[in-house]
Order: C-alpha cells, then structure tokens, then sequence
C-alpha cells in the first residue's frame, strides 16, 4: 500500500518567494527542487497555492516541515508536524514446540508499529479463560496435559485490525488406560475386548494371554489397533478362548497394562424364555381375591363372586 502525504501552503500575490522545508533541510524552492529524494514532488505553484507531495511515506518522513514565505515586507513561515503512524506487525514468534509433562517452556512474540503495539497471549481451548499473559514473553512452568494446544499471540496498535500469529504446544505424557472391561460370551459366538488408553505420542498396543503375545493373523483372532483403542476379536468362541487377558499400552515416555477378563455365560434357551414370561405374566397376583388385568398390570379385588365356579365343580363332582 502506498500510502500520500500533500503538504499545502496558502500564498497571494504579494509573495516572492516560497520554499518547502524538512527541518533544516530545503525540499522545493520555487519550481526548483533541492533534495534528492525521488518520492518527493511538487504538486502545486500558483498564486494561491504552493504545495508538495512525499509519496509511500514511512516513519523516517516524521517530524516537522516549513513552508517559507517571502514577501516585500517581510518573510512569514508556516510549521506542520508530520505523526506517522505504522499498523503492527509480527516480526518474530516462537516455532511449535514439543516439551513431555512437567517441563518448563517460552514463547515469544516480537511486534512492531506505531505506536508501538500490545501483545497478548491465549491459549485457544474451550476451557480458557481470558488472556493468559500480556507481555512479549509467555512462560509456562510445570505445564500440564492441559495445557497443549494452540497459543496465539495479537498485536494492536488501534491503527488497524489486530494482527495474530499462532504457536502449536504439544505436550508429551505416557499412556494412561481409560477404559477397559470384561466380556461375557457364549461359547460359539463372537467375542470382542477393547483397551482405550489416551498418550502423546499415540500408544502402542500388545496383547497378551498368561504369557503369550497375540499377533494379528492368529487363527480365530483379529487384533485391531488404532491411536487410542485397540480391539481383540474372537470370531468363533472356544473353551481355550476363556481365561484372563493383558493389554499393554506404550510409547517412549513409558507403559502402563490392565487385565480383562473373557468369560463363559449360557446362552439361554427357549424354555427359559417361556418360563420367564408366565412368571412375569403371574407376578402381579398378590394373594386371594386378586385378579391380574393384562391391559394395564393393576390387581382388582373379586370377592366370592370369584369362588362361586369352584362351589359349583366340588358339587357336581360329589353327585
């Protein structure tokens, strides 16, 4: 962006002699011009106006300028002070970082403009809360799992919009085991344990049953692992299948283990099923004279009027 600075001095027919002036320094002088600047130019040289233009200005053009009139009389001078005001601009930051759990790092963020801008620091993660410094400087001690993620740094000056640069911090920890539990599985049905462990870098998992590694491509067993979970698969469950098995999660900073177990359940049959739905149908009956209501599962007193068939059966059994 060029950015044009017109400096106007108002004259009339009385004046001589006029001149344009950087400090101790002539610029233009009449239609003649004495700096060797080629930015500079002469806009204007009537009998009402006598002006110039510096052009692509930038903060060493600050300071004050002259306009220096000659008349019969006597000379007259005409002071303006140039401000030059810079949009910020981030020269330097720190590169992404990579520090393991309980380290100390430093971040850095240089900026320039005018006036000279605020920088301040956030940490972009939903549970952040406000700025976390605002200096150049970001020092974090001790830092935490937590704490990962991207910082970002902003310079503004109020000259324009705010200028941002992002660092990524990438925390380092060994895995941890977040979930694991036992199965139960019909012998001849599918099977499967899982193992969920949260590391950086990504764990490693190894499957163990008493002391042997399971591989993928074992007969019958599908070892599947991803960054944070791995999946043991038993397609056809055998007897020899049961029993207690170790998943072990690594990475360079360290490595935890947990035990599951695979267990035998029956599978139920369709006679367990029938007997479970007549004692369902039969638990509402809460003593004599209760009645159960299929439609909506409420006992209703009867009285004798629910005796009188069994009077009438015992009577006519006795004759």
């Amino acid at each position: 962006i060029i950015f044009l600075l017109s400096l106007r001095c108002s004259v009339d027919n009385r004046v001589t002699r006029v001149a344009w002036l950087n400090r101790s320094s002539i610029l233009y002088a009449g239609n003649d011009k004495w700096c060797l600047d080629p930015r500079v130019v002469l806009l204007s040289n009537t009998k009402t106006e006598y002006s110039i233009q510096i052009q692509d200005v930038d903060v060493y053009d600050e300071g004050p300028y002259t306009c220096s009139v000659q008349t019969d009389n006597h000379p007259k001078t005409s002071r303006v002070h140039l401000i030059v005001q810079v949009s910020p601009k981030i020269v330097e930051i720190s590169s992404d970082i990579s520090i393991n759990e309980g380290g100390n790092i430093s971040l850095t963020c240089i900026a320039t403009g005018r006036p000279d801008p605020t920088i301040t620091w956030r940490h972009i993660s939903p549970k952040a809360v406000g700025f976390v410094s605002e200096d150049e400087y970001l020092e974090i001690t001790g830092i935490t799992r937590e704490q990962s993620g991207e910082y970002e740094c902003s310079a503004s000056n109020d000259v324009a919009t705010p200028v941002v640069r992002r660092v990524k911090v990438t925390v380092n920890y060994p895995p941890y085991i977040s979930d694991a539990k036992s199965t139960g599985v019909p012998v001849g049905q599918k099977g499967i344990l899982q193992c969920e462990a949260s590391a950086v870098p990504a764990a490693e998992f190894q499957w163990y049953k008493d002391d042997k590694r399971l591989v993928e491509g074992q007969k019958g067993v599908k070892v599947e692992s991803k960054a944070f979970f791995s999946r043991l698969t038993f397609f056809n469950v055998s007897e020899q299948d049961y029993g207690n098995y170790t998943c072990v999660a690594s990475n360079k900073l360290g490595n935890t283990n947990v035990s599951i177990i695979l267990y035998e359940i029956s599978e139920p049959t369709s006679s367990t099923l029938f007997q479970e739905e007549t004692t369902t149908a039969l638990t509402p009956w809460k003593g004599p004279g209760a009645v159960h209501d299929g439609n909506n599962g409420t006992s209703r007193r009867a009285g004798c009027i629910g005796l009188l068939p069994l009077l009438l059966l015992h009577l006519l059994l006795k004759f």
